[in-house]
């Protein structure tokens, strides 16, 4: 496709005889390409439940982790990413950050087809999923350069919305792939035997039956293929000022893309040394992980600072955004939002199958969590609903705050959040005490229906926000930059959750929560629900 060196969606004629086809096309385009980078990323959270089933040699802490390191470098790759339509141009950035999900797919199904695969080599695959996390950052950007003011919040909540169906795509394919032998023609792998029940969306497979693991990775493969070839030649690049302007030759663009890619891989390589525990390849030191998340943050955007010719001119340009108060505010806000739900995402299978699908049983004087529950649930037959739901609905919170104004439709969900935070943990303690848990699990289980929901109408409405209040210049890096300090949830709620399971205590997790919403609530109404606030909307 050719570069687009005019554009502006602003001016209602130029948008109704050219511009609304083209960046409909984009979009349409972008979409599917977003679904699959969540969909590699968030992947982990069914593998490891199913890695549990089959009993590869981990306990559940360990498996945890593997959500979590893809996680934490997901999210420090927003970093970068958030600045590569400027530099890079959206089509080169869009097709090779796409194409790149083809490394992770195909090696974690190599992987998966042998129990007796190193931990480490899971832990690889896992550090480059998070490519697809990164991914988010690059496409609301670029996809908020397509279109009019007036209409980004539908655009950006179709783009992340029905990208984020990524995460519930994942949770419905992967176990129904698994179950039949779809790539041992090409050398797919055999299969392995169930030691627990597990299941899909249509019911449970009793223990002792056939499943092959290893789709897992192999599925994205008949998607990623294809949207290469789509994204090279159905997709533009914004060659002008204020968008891209200076694009340099696709191969040139590369290069950035993998420099710049390169400096958050070796950030999140040394955060994740420094927190793990020795028995995971990591140091020992057992660094607290909030600090850790600073440290990577910090050192992430300072390597990305100092690099050399136009990329660090360019950046220094982009880094304006810092200086502005609003950034750090929207930044906290969008964590109660999309943190909650990509992090919500990527712990909630296997705190099912943790809290549910086990007896806790008093055995001598001592409450015991590793009595399989025959009667337990199965994580892989519902926990795709929730992730569901909140993609489902963002769209309607790009919708709702276009009507009724951002702030007041984040306030609302803020509250919801923290009554749903608050109702999770009371059933989660009930549970976690109890020889038959899954008397508690169906209100637990609405209650989380309820703060995905929350969740999902959150995203939409701060990205609304976003775009009131930067110029048009800074909206597009200040969305990166929130959606990259967001997506650390999927890092830090896993961890919280890993930590809080195995001190016997899952639902301070969830009260820990509640607080922070209940601050996030104060924050939006004093800057943006005060009629006397600077940026009062609606």
């Amino acid at each position: 496709m050719s570069d687009l060196k005019k554009w502006e969606p602003e001016n209602d004629t130029f948008w109704q005889q050219q511009g609304r086809s083209i960046a409909t096309r984009n979009l349409w385009i972008s979409i599917p390409s977003l679904l699959c980078g969540f969909a590699v990323w968030m992947m982990w959270s069914i593998i490891t439940v199913q890695m549990l089933n089959l009993g590869f040699p981990y306990q559940a802490s360990e498996l945890f982790t593997l959500a979590a390191i893809a996680g934490l470098t997901g999210a420090t790759l927003r970093i970068p990413a958030s600045f590569f339509v400027r530099i890079c141009g959206g089509r080169y950035t869009i097709f090779l950050t796409t194409s790149l999900l083809m490394i992770p797919a195909l090696g974690t199904g190599l992987a998966l087809q042998d129990p007796e695969t190193p931990l480490w080599v899971f832990q690889l695959m896992a550090l480059l999923s998070g490519i697809g996390g990164g991914n988010f950052a690059a496409s609301m950007s670029n996809i908020s350069f397509f279109f009019p003011r007036k209409q980004q919040g539908l655009a950006l909540g179709l783009n992340a919305g029905l990208g984020n169906f990524g995460v519930t795509a994942m949770q419905i394919l992967v176990p129904l792939f698994m179950t039949f032998g779809a790539f041992t023609l090409v050398g797919g792998g055999d299969a392995m035997i169930l030691q627990k029940s597990s299941g899909t969306l249509i019911g449970s497979i009793p223990a002792g039956s056939e499943t092959w693991i290893q789709n897992a990775g192999f599925l994205w493969l008949l998607l990623l293929v294809p949207l290469a070839f789509a994204t090279w030649f159905g997709m533009n690049n914004i060659h002008t000022e204020e968008v891209t302007p200076k694009l340099p030759s696709a191969m040139g663009s590369f290069g950035i893309i993998l420099l710049m890619y390169g400096i958050g891989f070796i950030a999140s390589i040394a955060g994740l040394w420094l927190m793990l525990p020795a028995a995971a390849h990591g140091s020992g030191f057992s660094i607290p992980k909030e600090l850790v998340l600073l440290l990577v943050l910090f050192a992430t955007v300072m390597m990305l600072k100092f690099l050399p010719g136009a990329i660090g001119t360019s950046l220094e340009r982009q880094y304006k955004i810092f200086n502005n108060k609003h950034t750090w505010v929207m930044s906290i806000l969008y964590i109660m939002t999309f943190g909650s739900f990509i992090g919500f995402a990527a712990a909630f299978p296997l705190s099912i199958q943790v809290i549910f699908g086990y007896s806790h049983i008093m055995v001598d004087g001592v409450m015991t969590h590793n009595t399989p529950n025959p009667n337990g649930p199965s994580a892989l037959t519902y926990a795709w609903i929730a992730p569901f739901i909140g993609a489902l609905i963002r769209p309607v919170g790009g919708w709702l705050s276009d009507k009724w104004g951002g702030a007041l439709v984040t306030q609302i969900c803020a509250a919801i959040m923290v009554a749903c935070a608050l109702g999770a943990a009371y059933f989660m303690q009930l549970a976690y005490q109890s020889a038959t848990p899954e008397q508690y699990f169906m209100p637990f289980f609405l209650i989380f229906l309820g703060l995905f929901a929350a969740s999902g109408i959150g995203n939409g409405s701060t990205f609304r926000t976003i775009a009131i209040v930067f110029p048009k210049e800074q909206a597009g890096p200040v969305l990166g930059w929130t959606s990259a300090v967001a997506a650390y949830g999927a890092f830090y709620i896993p961890q919280v959750f890993g930590e809080q399971i195995k001190a016997a205590t899952p639902e301070y997790a969830m009260i820990g929560f509640a607080v922070f919403y209940a601050l996030c609530l104060g924050l939006n109404w004093f800057y943006y629900l005060r009629k006397s606030g600077e940026f009062y909307n609606p």
